[in-house]
């Protein structure tokens, strides 16, 4: 959520920023904002201007009994009567237009970076870099799901006797694999300094309100019937409400955590060959790190978030690129976004692992997060990035290191987490 000062002292700037993101849909939002919010204003002094009065005329009555001027005390006691009336109706409808002003104020995207390349959908991302050579070996690199099967390390049939499509078994070697991935992930975070947390998997309406826009909160997030609870589509919804309505030191900040969580996510729709794998799944498992920092250290940490998750990949023998989100792909709140994608051998082309983004202050609003510091209290900025998410990850892992013999090489950054093992054999 932006600052309401925008629309007020330069609305033109919000309207150029909708149509960068390609949503003219709601340019009427912002006269309509600014017309509530110079109403909500007059409203607002008229009450205090009468407050004042009320509390002013009532300071007399006590004087004029003592007076013995009962008579004019009676008049003025009526008049005080009927100013507590008329307050209580202002107050009523200055609630009214604070409710309507927030309910469009969420609608509005947040101010996107002048960095950020300016496109309709996401086949205008750009690429910036690239990091390890994409190689395609000589022989043939299998469906990963097939690689997983003969190795006795996917059972999708019994998920869908107990679940459904979009889950999955994961077992014995892979299994051990998945998990290595994310201790290792957790491991090298906290050895950057990031405080290791587990969150509740499960947060109030007002949390997720919070976090993310209304679009993306219909199309991702699970409610719990009959409760005012949802699944958490990451970790980051969590880990950033754990702020909520919270003041905390300037000097303290930045505050850096990583997490673990399983992730769960609608994920509708058909996707074709990839339906029976693991792209799309409802249920993954994800190490997340946020970062919640001063306004003017919010682009340096969005550099430096992205750059651990490239060298995590690497460091598991994984060719990756970053791809810098246009503006039209970009979520409500962002302000700017990048994808890190690793290269898949058998599809020769490259598919998302992760996310990093900076959301300003746009989070901290939402949620009432500040920072107090000698030159006062401010909203601090909020950021969140993917250290690794699995199974996207690992099917990035066996792609890249599956071997001609069916065997998959483990890296050595793994081999600790997997008892020291170097591969996984093949089916004899």
């Amino acid at each position: 959520m932006i600052d309401i000062k925008l629309i007020r002292e330069n609305k033109e700037l919000v309207k150029e920023n909708i149509k960068k993101k390609f949503q003219d849909e709601k340019l009427p939002l912002v006269d309509e904002i600014e017309k509530l919010d110079i109403e909500y204003r007059e409203c607002k002094k008229k009450g205090d201007d009468l407050r004042a009065l009320k509390n002013s005329k009532s300071s007399e009555i006590g004087t004029l009994i003592r007076e013995g001027k009962k008579e004019e005390a009676d008049r003025i006691k009526e008049e005080v009567s009927r100013y507590g009336t008329e307050l209580e109706d202002l107050g009523k409808r200055e609630e009214k237009l604070e409710f309507e002003i927030k309910n469009k104020m969420m609608n509005i995207p947040n101010i996107i970076d002048d960095s950020v390349p300016i496109g309709e959908n996401d086949t205008f991302n750009v690429e910036i870099e690239k990091f390890g050579d994409p190689i395609v070996p000589s022989y043939e690199i299998p469906y990963h799901a097939d690689i997983i099967e003969k190795l006795n390390g996917l059972d999708k049939i019994s998920a869908g006797r107990t679940s459904g499509e979009g889950f999955y078994y994961l077992i014995g070697d892979i299994a051990r694999l998945h998990e290595a991935m994310l201790a290792y992930a957790r491991d090298y975070m906290i050895d950057k300094g990031f405080t290791f947390a587990i969150p509740p998997f499960m947060i109030h309406s007002s949390v997720v309100e919070g976090v993310m826009s209304f679009p993306e909160m219909q199309a991702m997030m699970y409610k719990i019937e009959g409760e005012d609870l949802y699944l958490i589509g990451t970790s980051e919804h969590s880990m950033i409400g754990k702020f909520k309505d919270q003041i905390v030191k300037e000097t303290e900040l930045p505050i850096t955590m990583t997490s673990y969580s399983p992730c769960f996510r609608k994920e509708g729709g058909s996707h074709g060959l990839e339906e029976r794998g693991l792209y799309r799944v409802h249920q993954f498992e994800k190490q997340e790190m946020i970062v919640l920092c001063r306004p003017e250290e919010s682009m340096e940490w969005y550099n430096k978030m992205w750059k651990y998750t490239v060298e995590i990949f690497r460091n598991m023998d994984i060719p990756v690129r970053q791809l810098e989100c246009c503006s039209g792909d970009l979520a409500d709140l962002k302000v700017k976004s990048c994808d890190i994608e690793a290269w898949s051998p058998r599809q020769k082309k490259y598919f998302e692992v992760g996310s990093c983004s900076t959301l300003g202050d746009a989070q901290a609003r939402r949620l009432g997060i500040r920072a107090k510091g000698a030159h006062g209290t401010f909203y601090v900025h909020t950021l969140n990035n993917t250290v690794i998410a699995s199974p996207r990850g690992l099917i990035a892992l066996i792609e890249n290191n599956y071997q001609e013999d069916g065997s998959i090489k483990i890296p050595k950054v793994l081999q600790p987490y997997m008892g020291g093992m170097k591969v996984i054999e093949g089916r004899k």
